[in-house]
């Protein structure tokens, strides 16, 4: 590169590429700025006018103009392993949107032709990795100070959609234009967050619902049992009908518990002990007291509370930062594209387990029974062509 500067190209000024574009012409990420912009509707040309840069109605010839080092991917989520590879293929840095693909089998094409091009950078844009209490519980959990993990939960109802969003656009909600619900639309970041933190599970089983509150094909609602394995297991629960949300992530360990609400506040108990030897060590009259509070909890467990700022746009804008850095060689990825597959696979196998009424392997994942399924749906719906 001939700057300093990575170039982005933003390929779709929506709305997540609009507000890129703002953060990059606002100079919020030290490290990049805008090369150009894509998008297949010529009014948004004014926007790249105003912004000083070349338009393009056509990601492949804005990828081939010379005009950017790397690309983001803000586009309708079938679009973003296809667009990626195209752009790795050319030489540029590929930064994709979350999912990073629908299903596996598309996003495993990308995953795999990245890592045959390891010159080049090929991020996601898990945004939520750059918030401090996740880094800081990610830290923690890989410290081993809290022992092994026993069970985990997470409820995130917070993204209550009423029925006119839906009718926004002819693909929202569907498994041909959309590929999903609340799994594939919403909740990314936390299936993403979820393994990061606790990591990868061997099964899935869920109950799911489809168009259970909502005039739409695709789910609105979730409930997921995973198992960990060793014993551990973990429940995930979503919805888009709950006006009054709970964002709620628990997390038990053999020497100790975390418990954060809203992604703003952390609990963290640290046990003196192992609760298993304090179980067993532990007299009927320390039981007794310990129940009717008689017993001074702080000679079993400390507990720590910590409350974290969040400043609107710096996640976003922090893994740009991130990507750029990396290109220019001086940081390692936070979010590397190959880690987009867990999020994919985790969703794809709690559909498969609610379309199947089984329990779903997902260290042995059977991509090929999910597109089957999938492609039954998009054909029902009579909308989209079905994938391969």
């Amino acid at each position: 590169m001939a700057e300093d500067k990575v170039r982005l190209g933003i390929i779709g000024l929506g709305a997540e590429g609009g507000m890129y574009a703002k953060f990059l012409d606002a100079e919020m990420v030290p490290n990049m700025r805008i090369g150009a912009i894509c998008d297949i509707l010529p009014e948004k040309k004014e926007q790249a006018d105003a912004y000083g840069v070349p338009f393009y109605a056509d990601y492949k010839e804005m990828i081939d103009s010379g005009d950017v080092d790397a690309v983001v991917t803000t586009v309708p989520h079938y679009l973003h392993p296809e667009m990626g590879i195209y752009a790795l293929q050319q030489g540029i840095h590929a930064l994709v949107e979350k999912p990073v693909g629908v299903y596996t089998k598309q996003a495993n094409e990308l995953i795999e032709y990245a890592a045959s091009k390891p010159e080049l950078k090929f991020g996601v844009f898990f945004n939520q990795r750059t918030n401090p209490l996740y880094k800081d519980l990610k830290a923690l959990m890989d410290s081993g100070e809290l022992g092994k993990l026993r069970h985990t939960s997470w409820i995130i109802t917070t993204w209550w959609r009423p029925q006119p969003y839906y009718a926004q656009s002819e693909w929202r909600a569907t498994w041909g234009g959309e590929g999903g619900g609340v799994l594939v639309n919403q909740a990314p970041h936390q299936l993403d967050l979820w393994q990061w933190i606790c990591g990868v599970p061997k099964s899935v089983f869920a109950k799911v619902a489809y168009g259970f509150r909502r005039d739409i094909e695709v789910e609105d609602e979730v409930n997921a049992l995973v198992d960990f394995g060793d014993g551990a297991t973990g429940t995930f629960i979503t919805c888009v009908h709950d006006i009054d949300g709970t964002d709620r992530l628990e997390i038990l360990c053999d020497k100790g518990k975390i418990v954060v609400d809203g992604s703003n506040t952390v609990k963290i108990t640290r046990l003196k002990e192992d609760e298993e030897v304090m179980s067993q060590n532990m007299g009927m009259d320390a039981v007794a007291k310990l129940f009717t509070g008689q017993l001074d909890r702080s000679e079993l467990m400390s507990e720590e509370t910590k409350e974290y700022g969040n400043v609107w746009g710096a996640q976003h804008c922090e893994v740009m930062r991130n990507f750029a850095a990396a290109i220019h060689g001086e940081e390692e990825l936070l979010a590397p594209g190959a880690d987009g597959i867990h999020g994919v696979r985790l969703a794809n196998a709690i559909h498969l387990s609610s379309w199947t009424g089984q329990e779903v392997s997902i260290e042995d994942f059977d991509e090929d029974a999910y597109l089957a399924q999938l492609n039954e749906r998009i054909s029902a719906e009579g909308k989209f062509e079905t994938r391969s």
